[in-house]
């Protein structure tokens, strides 16, 4: 059983399998730029990444051209010879790291490979952006080999979402909203949910959240909340030794025979075979 999904991101070489072999070749860096910086790099010998966290600015390369906001990301091949600047006002604080990518044979993964299309845009998820950064940074202050696997595995994480972002639109202010209420229904469905209180949370009227919401999700508010609860239900099911009765009780079904026929309406089988499917 699955939810409505959203959009397919663009197809990316860099997730393709097996994955790219990635090596660190600076440690993971803040640099939060002084005033009067400004930087003309010598073309680059590898790869880096280049997030900025705060701030505002330029940045050039080859014949590209492109404002800096915080969530600005890039990634630099090599041969490439960024120049950048910001205001002095509001400096940029930028996290990175330079390192390189190889296939499993061993031989250098060519950029467009590892560089993401859209490249320089802003991430739509600033919050894992800055997560990320932070982990890896102090992953590289701590000893061990796991620290050191702590480091590649942010590195990868971060060229992912910049992957999987470039070409999306981003959502919307009311869009990101319904994406946050969709999630709370999948997360917690045995809430006694309302359609006015979700619909107060959009600042839209109930029948124009009941409408973008299934523009959104494919599915109104109420079948998206059973189908959460029925999802949620057949894995207690399968995984659990809780009976159909609790586990009835817990979905916020006071009725088990309800909850039953439900259940079968949505998957086809009664709550017993799934159980008896072990």
């Amino acid at each position: 059983m699955t939810h409505a999904t959203m959009p397919t991101p663009p197809e990316s070489a860099l997730l393709d399998w097996p994955p790219p072999v990635l090596r660190a070749v600076s440690p993971p860096t803040y640099w939060r730029c002084e005033a009067d910086w400004s930087w003309d790099a010598r073309p680059l010998p590898e790869y880096l990444l280049w997030c900025v966290l705060d701030g505002v600015g330029t940045l050039r390369w080859g014949d590209r051209a492109i404002a800096l906001t915080a969530g600005s990301c890039a990634v630099f091949g090599p041969g490439d010879a960024p120049r950048a600047r910001h205001d002095p006002r509001r400096r940029l604080l930028v996290f990175g790291i330079h390192f390189d990518a190889y296939d499993a044979a061993g031989a250098r993964l060519p950029p467009p490979r590892i560089v993401p299309p859209h490249n320089g845009s802003v991430t739509h998820d600033r919050a894992l952006v800055v997560a990320l950064a932070r982990r890896a940074e102090a992953a590289h202050r701590q000893p061990g080999r796991y620290a050191a696997r702590t480091v590649l595995l942010c590195l990868e994480q971060l060229l992912c979402l910049l992957w999987t972002d470039a070409g999306r639109p981003a959502p919307d202010p009311v869009d990101a909203v319904l994406d946050e209420i969709a999630g709370d229904l999948r997360h917690d469905p045995g809430r006694r949910w309302t359609v006015p209180e979700l619909a107060a949370r959009t600042r839209l009227s109930r029948a124009q959240f009941t409408r973008r919401f299934a523009a959104r999700t494919g599915l109104s508010p109420t079948r998206y909340l059973i189908r959460a609860r029925i999802d949620r239900a057949h894995e207690l099911l399968t995984r659990t030794t809780m009976s159909a009765a609790r586990i009835a009780h817990a979905l916020g079904y006071p009725d088990p025979a309800y909850f039953a026929r439900q259940y079968k309406q949505v998957t086809g089988e009664p709550p017993s075979h799934s159980r008896n499917g072990r």
